[in-house]
């Protein structure tokens, strides 16, 4: 906890002080939030510079995600056992190092495992400056002063393809992440300066066998879901032997966590319906995302030719239709839960995914980018209600294990979602030679998209009428550490 408590001459105001941690918080923030939207619009450079296919390349995105997954259940521990400030700082370090060596990847392979790292300590970064904002301001301040930076979280999916795409056809796409490096080194001066002095609490004992077990399964997983991209099938060793390996290790992980007292995450809670259903919904609508989100951009730049920047400006609009309708849908679940909102949002994003996969080399751009906004509407009706449905039915002792828990599964189902759909897109390319046969080939994968996403629709019509069971007893608070909270930019992203 911080040792030293900041007070304001109005219960609704802030202090000063606060509005300085907030700066050094949100300034810390945008370089994380920037990184995970600005990299889409830049890939088909890299595979181009890099020498490497899309089922390769894509590992530059799902490896930032899976960092992100391993280190959510890690935030709110690392926070509480080292000190809040002391572990901002180191992340804030590497980050900005992991960026500078990103920039001078010299392969794909170099370059994917800087973003291992960078994706680490980015998951990291956020989380932790919640938890010292809500520490410094207290209970009464809390809205105000996480709407601070909640605005770099609403802008960062609008602008952030933007500004990579300039950044790409301007200068290069190493820039995309030297631009980190200035940024992180007034971040870390400034946290030295700012933030309050924090000391380390007692803590549970961490889980490292069942961290080892996941964080190596997960990614085996994938891994092995990927190379069927590189040998053309199913039936090859490299991909048998890591998706069998993953599978056995994250069977062996559920194993551990039912019979340990102190699990990395509590599957228990996977007994009560509505929260399996939202957990399912948000495995299925991250998949659906994360892996819609790589398509859009080769499709804009290798069947339209177009630049990276003007990418960016038409990638924009499902960020734009997330950020606009979210606070609406928050505000909507108070009054009438989270279920209903939710099969409302995965009906319309299924819906919204199906004119993607009729896509041709001439489609209208303004009817696509429609199209994406609509997209977006029903991503911000689709996951945040769905959280809160599930935390209709968990006690108070449940949401710090529920919280990071959908967290990683919407990080986990972004990863699988891109290596499958990069694999799909992979193999549909093979062979294409006409701008028509291309644009045919991002239409099967955006079918395959679509699929994702309307496997979501059943699991929140469970979850629809097992929240309304639920709330019988009258809503809960989701009462989360900040450490743990969902941050809503990597969502929106």
């Amino acid at each position: 906890m911080i040792r030293r408590r900041l007070a304001s001459s109005s219960p609704d105001g802030l202090d000063p002080e606060i509005w300085r941690i907030s700066f050094v918080v949100v300034l810390g923030s945008i370089m994380s939030i920037l990184d995970t939207t600005i990299v889409n619009v830049a890939l088909r450079t890299l595979s181009r510079d890099l020498h490497a296919n899309v089922a390769s390349i894509q590992w530059v995105v799902t490896g930032y995600m899976l960092a992100l997954a391993a280190v959510i259940p890690l935030t709110g521990w690392t926070a509480r056992r080292l000190g809040a400030k002391q572990v901002y700082l180191a992340t804030l370090v590497l980050f900005t190092s992991s960026s500078a060596l990103c920039g001078l990847a010299w392969s794909t392979g170099s370059l994917v495992v800087f973003r291992v790292l960078q994706g680490a300590a980015g998951g990291m970064l956020l989380p932790i400056g919640q938890l010292m904002m809500a520490q410094a301001a207290g209970p009464q301040r809390m809205g105000r002063v996480m709407s601070i930076v909640g605005v770099p979280m609403m802008l960062a999916p609008i602008f952030g393809p933007t500004i990579g795409g300039a950044i790409v056809d301007h200068l290069s796409w190493r820039w995309i992440f030297f631009v980190n490096v200035p940024f992180g080194i007034v971040a870390v001066v400034a946290a030295l300066r700012v933030l309050p002095r924090s000391v380390r609490a007692a803590v549970d004992p961490l889980d490292v066998r069942g961290l080892v077990l996941l964080s190596t399964g997960v990614p085996l997983v994938t891994y092995g879901l990927a190379e069927v991209g590189e040998t053309g099938g199913f039936t090859a060793a490299k991909v048998i032997v890591p998706a069998v390996v993953g599978a056995v290790l994250v069977v062996l992980f559920v194993r551990h966590a039912l019979a340990t007292r102190f699990p990395l995450l509590d599957v228990r809670l996977y007994r009560r319906p509505t929260f399996a259903a939202a957990s399912f919904a948000m495995f299925s609508l991250g998949a659906a995302l994360m892996g819609g989100m790589i398509l859009l951009p080769l499709y804009w730049q290798g069947v339209r030719g177009e630049s990276a920047m003007h990418t960016g400006l038409l990638t924009a609009p499902q960020g734009l239709g997330m950020a606009l309708f979210m606070p609406l849908s928050g505000r909507l679940t108070d009054r009438y839960g989270g279920g209903p909102l939710a099969l409302f949002g995965v009906t319309v994003t299924a819906v919204a995914t199906i004119p993607f996969g009729l896509i041709g080399p001439d489609t209208s751009m303004l009817g696509l980018s429609v199209t994406m906004f609509l997209r977006g509407i029903g991503m911000a009706f689709a996951f945040m209600p769905a959280m809160a449905a599930a935390f209709a039915s968990l006690d108070h002792a449940d949401l710090p294990h529920a919280t990071p828990q959908l967290n990683v599964l919407q990080r986990i189902g972004g990863s699988i979602g891109t290596a499958v759909l990069a694999v799909v897109l992979q193999r549909a390319l093979t062979g294409a030679r006409t701008p028509a046969e291309a644009a045919s080939a991002y239409g099967t994968a955006f079918w395959v998209s679509a699929g994702l996403a309307a496997a979501a629709i059943l699991p929140c019509v469970v979850l629809l009428r097992a929240e309304r069971a639920a709330r019988h007893g009258g809503p809960l608070p989701p009462a989360v550490d900040p450490a743990d909270a969902p941050p809503v930019a990597e969502v929106v992203a």
